[in-house]
This record gives structure tokens, sequence and C-alpha cells, in this order.
């Protein structure tokens, strides 16, 4: 599923190339996404320029004049740009023109994703309002972390991938983030003692950092607005690597599931 690197760096791959252009149509091929392509935008978003390219966890948000188009890439969407003579694929679900026939093209092989439409405010729309701070942000650190967990007894992987906490720590990120502060994935969340906020509230900026500059990661469907993969999966510590020696410690690394989610890490660095 794409995390908040893979759509950072959408964010950042189709923006160079649709901003402060002018919509001339939009083509909906099908409108049956996880909810229902907004149908309004065929006749609303046609003359309108688009004025920003924003991202707020893992919603990206195309501001036109008289509204935001908001998107979600779902489960194994992407959004390309693509030549205007490039017929669509069977995925290729809609397609945003320009004025100067550059196509933004939204693919989703299984339909989880979103383009939904809003004239009032984005950041107060239903599946945005109620969104944790950005994890990259300053207002996310470790004593905002540490007051958050307060006496919890949810395990921290939990506490940090819930997205009213803090956004776009998904299950990739958490395990990466987990194994770089040395902290076990099933401490309670109220636990932990202020150096390990401290260095967990670290770790996650710094992995997720890294994430974008590599373009995100690929396990299988992820492609960038260029089709092209993130590399972050070569770099990964733990994720993805059970039974597999540990990079840092050559111990095994151990498998199992917190809340129906894979999680991995190493039982002698993190303890």
């Amino acid at each position: 599923m794409p995390e908040l690197p893979e759509v950072e760096t959408s964010r950042r791959g189709i923006a160079p190339h649709i901003l402060g252009k002018t919509f001339k149509a939009v083509e909906v091929r099908e409108p049956r996404l996880r909810w229902p392509v907004s149908a309004e935008i065929c006749a609303v978003l046609p003359g309108q320029t688009l004025r920003s390219v924003e991202r707020r966890g893992k919603y990206l948000l195309l501001g036109a004049e008289t509204g935001t188009l908001i998107l979600h890439l779902g489960m194994s969407g992407n959004l390309r740009i693509t030549a205007p003579d490039q017929l669509p694929g069977k995925h290729d679900h809609v397609d945003f023109v320009f004025a100067d026939d550059t196509v933004l093209r939204f693919n989703d092989q299984r339909k989880f994703g979103a383009v939904l439409w809003t004239s009032a405010d984005p950041l107060q729309h239903p599946l945005l309002a109620e969104l944790g701070p950005e994890p990259l942000s300053a207002e996310f650190d470790a004593a905002y972390l540490q007051r958050r967990a307060g006496q919890r007894s949810a395990c921290i992987k939990s506490l940090i991938m819930d997205s009213h906490i803090v956004v776009g720590v998904g299950n990739i990120y958490a395990s990466e983030s987990l194994f770089l502060a040395g902290v076990l994935p099933t401490r309670a969340a109220g636990s932990l003692q202020t150096a390990e906020f401290e260095r967990l509230a670290a770790a996650i900026k710094t992995v997720l950092g890294k994430a974008i500059e590599q373009g995100g990661t690929t396990l299988r469907d992820f492609t960038n607005a260029e089709g092209k993969p993130g590399y972050f999966k070569q770099a990964l510590a733990v994720y993805g690597r059970g039974g597999e020696p540990c990079r840092t410690c050559a111990e095994p690394v151990r498998h199992l599931k917190i809340g129906q989610r894979a999680s991995y890490y190493c039982g002698r660095c993190q303890c």
C-alpha cells in the first residue's frame, strides 16, 4: 500500500508537470472506486487553473480555483504523466487533461483509491479533519509522542501507526523506525522512557526522510509518476527479512503479527 513516502514521491513527480496549468477536460472511465468518483468534476474543472499540489498524510490535494481534488492511491494506485496519444490501459480509470495536452492519469488495479471533490476547506473534510500531525513537521517530536502515549498499554507499533496520533507511519516504516530506535514493537506504549521516545521520534523522521529521497518502497505495485519503482526496499533493515541475519548483529530477524499486520524486529538490537 502506498504510504507517506510513496505519496510524497508522487506529489513531487507530478507537480512540475501540472502546476499552474489549466484543466481542459476530465475523463472518468470507471467511477466505482472505494468511493464513487465525484461526478461534478467533469463539469466544474475544465477552465480552472491548478493552483497547488499538496499532500496531507496519504492524501494528495490538488487545489483549483473553486475547490480541491482529494486523491488517495488506495492499495495499488499510482498517478502518471502520459502523452495525450497514449491509449489508456485496463486499470486507467481517470484522466485529467490540461490545456497543453499534458495528461495526469489515475491508475488503480484494485479500485481502493479515491478521486473526490470539495469546494470547502479540504483539511476539514471528514477524511482529513481528525488526522494527527505530519511526522516530518516540528509539531511531531518526542514530547508530543510521549504525551500521546500516556499510560497506554497498547503496543508502541500500533500507536505510531495510528493516523490520529501521527500520519503516514505505515507498516514498513513503523518496523524500520522501531529497529533504528532500538525499541521492541511489542512494548507497551506507556512503558517507554523519555530517551526512548526521543530516539523513536528521531528515527521516524530519519526513516521517512530517507525513503522519500529514494523514491519510496516498491514491494509489488508502486511506481512513481514516470512509471519507475521506489528503491528504499534495498535499504530495509528488518521489514520482509524474517529469518535473515540482522544487518547489525547477525541475529536472525524475527517475524510476528501485530494487529493482523506483519511485523519484523531483531530480538538483540531491540530490547
